[in-house]
């Protein structure tokens, strides 16, 4: 049987506003195995990057359990969920948010220095990764110099480069062309089954959706295979 990397139990999320609460969902219950690939889809506003954040920690649930490698979040103080999350998640976002003002070997080594890994180590794994997505003419690029493509392959570089059990994506492709988006998300589900790290990603896209191997669809508040 797979381990389970990530999993929510009876999750719910409410948002108090002034005038009533919102319930975003209720009762989710989702389990992530090593290496598998998930796919959420939601119209707009149906709180998919609202779950996302949740399952990474950067937001916590109204009710219910989320569990990384059977650590509850909830029994966690700041410090510590931020301590597990760089240790075990990588987050991938539409926009790279890349630092402008550092090359793309910069930025890919940065996961690596915050958990004060040696400067040569780090920058022999971002070498390693970025070479792998094509990007080994781009090592002292800023920024500015490189295309979306190659922001958002540095993106997932930077993400995977502490080899985190699980990615978390959230609308990775939506900022790029219809060619651009196919191959970045092409590039992702290679990772995702060379290196068994788990993959889940938010998208309207549901032809690149039906490309994962599950898709599950948040609708009212619930949560199901689609």
């Amino acid at each position: 049987m797979s381990n389970i990397i990530l999993q929510s139990k009876a999750l719910c999320k409410v948002f108090k506003e002034a005038s009533s609460p919102i319930k975003v969902f209720a009762d989710i219950n989702l389990q992530i195995k090593s290496g598998e690939a998930i796919a959420i889809v939601g119209r707009s506003g149906s709180g998919k990057s609202t779950l996302l954040q949740l399952l990474g920690g950067l937001d916590l649930p109204t009710q219910g359990q989320i569990l990384l490698n059977g650590v509850d979040y909830k029994k966690l103080n700041e410090k510590q969920r931020s301590k597990v999350r760089n240790e075990s998640l990588g987050f991938i976002y539409q926009f790279h948010h890349l630092l402008p003002e550092f090359t793309a070997l910069e930025n890919v080594c940065m996961p690596l220095l915050l958990q004060r890994i040696s400067v040569v180590a780090a920058e022999k794994r971002a070498k390693q990764l970025l070479s792998r997505v094509g990007l080994a003419a781009r090592f002292t690029h800023k920024v500015a110099q490189l295309s979306g493509g190659e922001r958002q392959r540095v993106a997932i570089c930077r993400a995977l480069v502490t080899e985190p059990d699980c990615i978390l994506a959230d609308e990775p492709t939506g900022n790029l062309d219809g060619q651009t988006a196919e191959q970045v998300f092409n590039l992702m589900l290679q990772l995702n089954r060379e290196l068994k790290t788990s993959l889940v990603i938010v998208t309207h896209d549901s032809s690149l959706a039906q490309q994962m191997e599950k898709v599950m669809h948040l609708q009212d508040g619930s949560l199901q295979l689609a």
